[in-house]
């Protein structure tokens, strides 16, 4: 189905008038709280059990309604729907986008392209429970007859990056016994180091590729699948002389043995749809588990690719979890324009990016569990929207994507704030905290009460905020007794944007609210740059060019010739010191 031509945003009347705006913008966040006494409980917003506060933001009252009128012109509303009902506004590669479409309700009924695709959810969903039932209750065995008790995904970018974070997430959720490991880059590192203390008698290897031939995630499992039946073998829990392709029948086994088939079918699954091909590498087909073309691999936690986390967590966690991020789903449809949070939070990253001149953005998480957030991010917002063409086809002429990076306070207070406070660049930071701690920890030397670590903490999170809005002047510097000469050094501008987020605690649920609301505002940026924020054709090139490069490393001289004379030369580096 194709779509209607996207509008180019600079010829909105809106764009023009944010350029005026933009032209003669001065912050002053200080006079704006001194004269708007109820400026935080104007700018603060409510999705879920998310307290998002945006008064710390560069943002008035008259930007805000150019900002509103820019969504309305750009049509976002219009695209948000045509993604809902299951439209293929993945225009290049002819689908629909559908990842909200994996945590509705279960009675609800969507139909796409005849098919009802919430049933069909449902009905793998269901397949994923009861195996990861079995798995928990130790009820699946492995050859040796020992339940599984650690297993170990293997993907890349969103089958590696969603459910990695999501587990790291939601440690406190893990059932007592089983542990989950990742394997993703190709570097061997990852292969060897993750696997190198593990026992192949109670491990489980997850392998998670849609079209069964990623060449990192597959080179990985085979990789994986020599360590486990060399493992077995040398145990001798396999049979003599079996392999994988010619295992005999259990019958023409040697006593209390398997075939290295029959170690495959009990300690590999798969999510994938190449049924063909997980057949191919000996998993057994029944223990795969298939998700669709209209779920991009960076909006997969939440299917069968967070196998994983669901083993992990368990089935109703995992529920509690999809119910967060439909909380936002609906959310972002139904909410006010002026009260939709992805819908603003968005609209500000626009506003940042193309106006006032910001590349990049930081998410910065006052929560440990939460460090591998903002690298799942990455992944979600600069594969989604780094393009510079439309989905028309038509090369844009304004700046798209935004540089996205963070890591957890307060590390991170101590290494990069210095930029974000002093530095000539502006960047815009979002900040994450909870008001209760898992671990609920005090510092007992500490006075007569001790002090609470967790509220240690969260003064961090408010006064970074508070510095970052507020900055400090030369007179309150001087005032506290400064040396004149170091006076200019010790002055903080302010008026560095950040928005605040808050919710009780890390659950299930509020990481779901998370993922989707970072999903959402990161759809709204790309409807408003009019682009294609579901393909990734730029990430092909690279694998391309290595397979084509595969011949020269291995001592192809006709082809190593054929390369540019840099590429080539590092080629004959590596050749030449290359040890056996």
């Amino acid at each position: 189905m194709g779509m209607e031509a996207p509008v180019n945003p600079t010829t909105t009347s809106a764009w023009g008038q944010l350029d005026e705006l933009a032209e003669v913008f001065v912050p002053d966040l200080r006079g704006w709280f001194e004269s708007e006494p109820n400026r935080a409980q104007q700018w603060t917003r409510r999705v879920g059990d998310l307290h998002v506060d945006l008064s710390k933001n560069l943002i008035t009252s008259d930007v805000l309604e150019r900002l509103l009128e820019l969504a309305q012109q750009c049509n976002v509303g219009e695209r948000r729907d045509a993604m809902l009902r299951g439209e293929h506004i993945n225009v290049t590669e002819d689908r629909a986008v559908l990842h909200t479409a994996l945590r509705r309700a279960p009675d609800d009924v969507l139909e796409v392209d005849g098919v009802n695709v919430v049933k069909d959810v449902r009905a793998e969903l269901k397949k994923i429970y009861a195996f990861a039932d079995k798995v928990r209750a130790g009820k699946w065995l492995g050859a040796s007859g020992k339940p599984l008790t650690t297993i170990v995904n293997v993907g890349i970018g969103g089958s590696d990056l969603g459910p990695v974070m999501a587990y790291e997430a939601l440690k406190p959720y893990v059932q007592d016994g089983i542990e989950c490991r990742f394997i993703s880059n190709i570097d061997p590192t990852d292969a060897g180091e993750t696997t190198k203390d593990l026992d192949p008698e109670t491990t489980l290897i997850i392998v998670a590729s849609k079209t069964f031939t990623t060449l990192e995630t597959i080179t990985n499992a085979k990789v994986v699948r020599q360590w486990l039946l060399s493992g077995l073998r040398e145990r001798g829990i396999i049979a003599e002389g079996g392999s994988a392709e010619s295992a005999g029948a259990a019958g023409e086994q040697s006593a209390g043995t398997v075939s290295e088939k029959e170690a495959i079918s009990r300690h590999f699954v798969a999510v994938s749809t190449a049924l063909d091909k997980v057949e191919e590498f000996g998993i057994d087909p029944a223990n795969a588990f298939g998700f669709w073309n209209w779920v991009g691999g960076r909006y997969s936690v939440d299917s069968a690719v967070g196998t994983s986390l669901v083993v992990a967590i368990g089935p109703e966690r995992f529920e509690e979890f999809l119910t967060g991020m439909r909380t936002v789903d609906q959310h972002f449809a139904t909410a006010k324009p002026e009260d939709n949070v992805p819908l603003l939070m968005g609209l500000l990253n626009v506003w940042y990016g193309n106006f006032l001149g910001a590349d990049t953005h930081a998410v910065l998480p006052y929560s440990q569990y939460l460090h591998r957030f903002p690298a799942y991010l990455q992944q979600l917002t600069m594969e989604s929207n780094g393009k510079s063409v439309r989905y028309d086809g038509a090369r844009v002429d304004y700046d798209t994507g935004e540089i996205f990076w963070g890591e957890p306070g307060t590390n991170g207070q101590h290494a990069f704030y210095q930029l974000i406070h002093q530095g000539t660049r502006m960047v815009p930071s979002d900040f994450i905290a909870f008001a209760n701690p898992t671990w609920n920890l005090r510092d007992e030397s500490a006075g007569e009460n001790g002090a609470d670590m967790h509220e240690l903490f969260l003064s961090n999170f408010f006064a970074q905020t508070q510095a970052l809005a507020f900055g400090k002047t030369a007179e309150e510097v001087r005032a506290e007794g400064t040396p004149e000469e170091i006076v200019p050094a010790r002055i903080f501008g302010g008026n560095r944007p950040t928005t605040s987020i808050m919710a009780p605690s890390l659950t299930p649920s509020v990481l779901g609210q998370l993922i989707a609301l970072y999903e959402h505002i990161t759809f709204v940026q790309g409807a408003i740059w009019g682009i294609d924020s579901f393909d990734q054709w730029g990430v092909e090139l690279g694998k391309v060019l290595a397979r084509g490069l595969m011949p020269a490393i291995t001592g192809d001289e006709d082809v190593l010739a054929s390369v540019d004379s840099s590429t080539r030369a590092l080629i004959e580096y590596y050749r030449a010191y290359r040890r056996d």
